[in-house]
Protein backbone atom coordinates (compact mmCIF):
# COMPACT_ATOMS: atom_id res chain seq x y z
CA UNK A 1 0.00 0.00 0.00
CA UNK A 2 1.44 3.29 -0.99
CA UNK A 3 0.75 6.83 -0.31
CA UNK A 4 -1.38 8.76 -2.62
CA UNK A 5 -0.77 12.83 -2.91
CA UNK A 6 -2.33 15.30 -0.77
CA UNK A 7 -5.45 16.79 -2.74
CA UNK A 8 -3.86 20.03 -2.23
CA UNK A 9 -1.01 18.88 -4.14
CA UNK A 10 -2.66 18.05 -7.51
CA UNK A 11 -4.29 20.62 -9.28
CA UNK A 12 -8.31 21.10 -8.94
CA UNK A 13 -9.41 19.41 -12.43
CA UNK A 14 -7.53 16.45 -10.96
CA UNK A 15 -8.71 16.01 -7.62
CA UNK A 16 -12.12 14.00 -8.21
CA UNK A 17 -10.00 11.16 -10.37
CA UNK A 18 -7.62 11.41 -7.25
CA UNK A 19 -10.52 10.93 -4.92
CA UNK A 20 -11.82 7.99 -6.42
CA UNK A 21 -8.05 5.93 -6.22
CA UNK A 22 -8.08 7.13 -2.69
CA UNK A 23 -11.14 5.29 -2.19
CA UNK A 24 -10.15 2.50 -3.59
CA UNK A 25 -6.78 2.75 -1.56
CA UNK A 26 -9.24 2.11 1.27
CA UNK A 27 -11.40 -0.73 0.48
CA UNK A 28 -8.29 -2.13 1.24
CA UNK A 29 -8.86 -4.42 4.71
CA UNK A 30 -6.30 -4.21 7.28
CA UNK A 31 -5.84 -7.01 9.85
CA UNK A 32 -5.83 -5.94 13.32
CA UNK A 33 -5.44 -9.57 14.93
CA UNK A 34 -3.34 -9.01 17.69
CA UNK A 35 0.02 -9.34 16.48
CA UNK A 36 -0.69 -8.62 12.06
CA UNK A 37 1.86 -6.00 12.58
CA UNK A 38 1.36 -4.04 8.98
CA UNK A 39 1.53 -0.72 10.67
CA UNK A 40 2.77 1.25 8.23
CA UNK A 41 -0.30 0.35 5.96
CA UNK A 42 -2.63 0.60 8.83
CA UNK A 43 -1.50 4.36 9.03
CA UNK A 44 -1.68 4.98 5.41
CA UNK A 45 -4.94 4.33 5.05
CA UNK A 46 -5.98 5.87 8.38
CA UNK A 47 -4.11 9.13 7.05
CA UNK A 48 -6.37 8.50 3.93
CA UNK A 49 -9.63 7.66 5.38
CA UNK A 50 -9.09 11.35 7.18
CA UNK A 51 -8.41 13.11 4.17
CA UNK A 52 -11.86 11.48 2.55
CA UNK A 53 -13.81 13.21 5.55
CA UNK A 54 -12.18 16.57 4.90
CA UNK A 55 -12.54 16.28 1.32
CA UNK A 56 -16.51 15.47 1.39
CA UNK A 57 -16.72 18.15 4.39
CA UNK A 58 -15.13 20.73 2.29
CA UNK A 59 -17.07 20.04 -1.48
CA UNK A 60 -18.46 23.02 -3.65
CA UNK A 61 -19.63 21.10 -6.15
CA UNK A 62 -22.08 18.21 -6.84
CA UNK A 63 -20.62 14.74 -6.73
CA UNK A 64 -20.31 13.11 -10.22
CA UNK A 65 -22.54 10.41 -10.40
CA UNK A 66 -19.78 8.04 -11.22
CA UNK A 67 -18.29 8.37 -7.83
CA UNK A 68 -21.30 6.92 -6.16
CA UNK A 69 -20.78 3.46 -6.56
CA UNK A 70 -17.08 3.87 -5.74
CA UNK A 71 -18.29 5.18 -2.39
CA UNK A 72 -20.37 2.34 -1.51
CA UNK A 73 -17.93 0.04 -2.48
CA UNK A 74 -15.55 1.78 -0.09
CA UNK A 75 -17.98 2.23 3.00
CA UNK A 76 -19.58 -1.53 2.13
CA UNK A 77 -16.10 -3.24 2.13
CA UNK A 78 -14.95 -2.19 5.80
CA UNK A 79 -18.54 -2.23 7.69
CA UNK A 80 -20.11 -5.51 6.36
CA UNK A 81 -18.25 -8.06 8.00
CA UNK A 82 -19.55 -11.19 10.13
CA UNK A 83 -19.92 -9.79 13.45
CA UNK A 84 -18.32 -11.48 16.68
CA UNK A 85 -20.56 -14.11 18.06
CA UNK A 86 -21.05 -15.78 21.07
CA UNK A 87 -22.47 -19.10 22.57
CA UNK A 88 -26.16 -19.90 22.48
CA UNK A 89 -25.91 -21.25 26.24
CA UNK A 90 -24.24 -18.10 27.06
CA UNK A 91 -26.01 -14.85 25.41
CA UNK A 92 -24.58 -11.26 25.92
CA UNK A 93 -25.90 -9.57 29.12
CA UNK A 94 -25.33 -5.68 28.71
CA UNK A 95 -25.60 -5.75 32.47
CA UNK A 96 -23.04 -8.44 33.07
CA UNK A 97 -20.81 -8.68 30.50
CA UNK A 98 -17.93 -6.76 28.55
CA UNK A 99 -19.47 -6.09 24.81
CA UNK A 100 -16.87 -7.69 22.22
CA UNK A 101 -14.93 -4.42 20.81
CA UNK A 102 -14.40 -4.14 17.18
CA UNK A 103 -10.56 -4.39 16.71
CA UNK A 104 -10.86 -2.41 13.87
CA UNK A 105 -12.07 0.51 15.03
CA UNK A 106 -9.29 3.29 14.28
CA UNK A 107 -10.24 2.51 10.75
CA UNK A 108 -13.75 1.79 10.62
CA UNK A 109 -15.03 4.59 13.01
CA UNK A 110 -13.48 6.99 10.31
CA UNK A 111 -15.34 5.18 7.90
CA UNK A 112 -18.88 5.72 9.63
CA UNK A 113 -17.41 9.35 9.89
CA UNK A 114 -16.59 9.29 5.82
CA UNK A 115 -20.42 7.96 5.25
CA UNK A 116 -22.14 10.10 7.57
CA UNK A 117 -20.65 13.10 6.23
CA UNK A 118 -21.05 12.03 2.85
CA UNK A 119 -25.31 11.31 3.58
CA UNK A 120 -25.55 15.16 5.07
CA UNK A 121 -23.24 16.64 2.33
CA UNK A 122 -25.32 19.02 0.22
CA UNK A 123 -23.00 18.10 -2.34
CA UNK A 124 -24.65 14.58 -2.50
CA UNK A 125 -27.77 14.89 -4.27
CA UNK A 126 -30.32 12.78 -3.40
CA UNK A 127 -32.32 12.09 -6.33
CA UNK A 128 -28.58 10.78 -7.53
CA UNK A 129 -27.09 9.05 -4.13
CA UNK A 130 -30.43 6.76 -3.80
CA UNK A 131 -30.14 4.82 -6.45
CA UNK A 132 -26.84 3.33 -4.63
CA UNK A 133 -27.57 3.54 -1.45
CA UNK A 134 -30.58 1.66 -2.01
CA UNK A 135 -32.97 -0.69 0.10
CA UNK A 136 -30.18 -3.10 -0.08
CA UNK A 137 -27.55 -1.89 1.17
CA UNK A 138 -30.22 -0.47 4.15
CA UNK A 139 -31.32 -3.81 4.98
CA UNK A 140 -27.73 -4.83 5.42
CA UNK A 141 -26.86 -1.26 7.31
CA UNK A 142 -29.61 -2.97 9.78
CA UNK A 143 -28.12 -6.29 10.18
CA UNK A 144 -25.37 -4.40 12.13
CA UNK A 145 -27.21 -2.78 14.21
CA UNK A 146 -26.73 -6.22 16.35
CA UNK A 147 -22.92 -5.24 17.27
CA UNK A 148 -21.96 -6.03 20.73
CA UNK A 149 -20.11 -2.56 20.34
CA UNK A 150 -21.65 0.78 21.54
CA UNK A 151 -19.70 2.76 19.69
CA UNK A 152 -20.50 1.08 16.51
CA UNK A 153 -24.50 1.20 17.20
CA UNK A 154 -24.36 4.96 17.95
CA UNK A 155 -22.59 5.83 14.43
CA UNK A 156 -25.59 3.83 12.63
CA UNK A 157 -28.19 5.08 14.68
CA UNK A 158 -27.22 8.53 13.43
CA UNK A 159 -26.69 7.23 10.12
CA UNK A 160 -29.55 5.92 8.99
CA UNK A 161 -31.37 8.91 10.77
CA UNK A 162 -30.27 10.79 8.51
CA UNK A 163 -30.59 8.42 5.53
CA UNK A 164 -34.40 8.59 6.71
CA UNK A 165 -34.68 12.46 6.67
CA UNK A 166 -32.25 12.30 3.07
CA UNK A 167 -34.19 9.76 1.30
CA UNK A 168 -37.86 10.15 1.18
CA UNK A 169 -38.30 6.95 -1.34
CA UNK A 170 -36.81 5.04 1.09
CA UNK A 171 -39.11 6.60 4.13
CA UNK A 172 -41.39 3.48 4.46
CA UNK A 173 -39.23 0.58 3.62
CA UNK A 174 -36.91 1.74 6.40
CA UNK A 175 -39.98 2.02 8.81
CA UNK A 176 -40.86 -1.37 7.53
CA UNK A 177 -37.73 -3.34 7.69
CA UNK A 178 -37.17 -1.62 11.38
CA UNK A 179 -40.37 -3.46 12.21
CA UNK A 180 -39.57 -6.62 10.90
CA UNK A 181 -36.20 -6.45 13.33
CA UNK A 182 -38.67 -5.96 16.48
CA UNK A 183 -40.90 -8.42 15.10
CA UNK A 184 -38.09 -11.27 14.98
CA UNK A 185 -36.91 -10.39 18.01
CA UNK A 186 -40.48 -10.79 20.13
CA UNK A 187 -41.54 -13.55 18.13
CA UNK A 188 -37.99 -15.56 17.47
CA UNK A 189 -34.66 -14.43 18.78
CA UNK A 190 -35.54 -12.73 21.99
CA UNK A 191 -32.22 -10.63 21.99
CA UNK A 192 -30.81 -7.91 19.87
CA UNK A 193 -28.28 -5.78 20.85
CA UNK A 194 -29.51 -2.73 18.70
CA UNK A 195 -32.91 -2.12 19.89
CA UNK A 196 -32.55 0.30 22.01
CA UNK A 197 -30.99 2.31 19.40
CA UNK A 198 -33.74 1.48 16.95
CA UNK A 199 -36.44 2.64 19.38
CA UNK A 200 -34.32 5.38 19.44
CA UNK A 201 -35.24 6.24 15.77
CA UNK A 202 -38.55 4.92 15.32
CA UNK A 203 -39.43 7.22 18.65
CA UNK A 204 -37.95 10.13 16.75
CA UNK A 205 -39.94 8.92 13.61
CA UNK A 206 -42.91 8.82 14.80
CA UNK A 207 -42.30 12.37 17.17
CA UNK A 208 -42.01 13.55 12.87
CA UNK A 209 -45.22 12.38 11.50
CA UNK A 210 -48.27 14.92 11.41
CA UNK A 211 -51.50 13.98 12.98
CA UNK A 212 -53.84 12.33 12.76
CA UNK A 213 -51.30 9.32 11.50
CA UNK A 214 -52.09 7.68 8.51
CA UNK A 215 -53.89 4.15 9.00
CA UNK A 216 -50.80 2.64 7.60
CA UNK A 217 -48.34 4.07 9.39
CA UNK A 218 -50.85 3.75 12.92
CA UNK A 219 -50.79 0.03 12.02
CA UNK A 220 -46.46 -0.27 12.48
CA UNK A 221 -46.27 1.75 15.21
CA UNK A 222 -49.17 -0.36 17.29
CA UNK A 223 -49.99 -3.32 15.48
CA UNK A 224 -46.90 -5.04 14.23
CA UNK A 225 -44.54 -3.81 17.66
CA UNK A 226 -47.13 -4.13 20.70
CA UNK A 227 -46.83 -3.26 24.12
CA UNK A 228 -43.85 -6.66 24.31
CA UNK A 229 -41.31 -4.15 23.38
CA UNK A 230 -42.16 -1.51 25.82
Amino acid sequence: MDNLPAFKDVAASERANLFVRKLRLCAVICDFSEGSGNDREKEIKRQTLLELVDYVNSAKQPFAEHIMPEVVSMVSANIFRPLPTRSRDAPFDPEEDEPILEAAWPHLHIVYEFFLRFVVSGSTEAKVARKYIDTTLITRFLELFDSEDPRERDYLKTILHRIYGKFMPHRAFIRKAISNVFYRFIYETERHNGVAELLEILGSIINGFALPLKVHLHSTVHGRLGNPVC
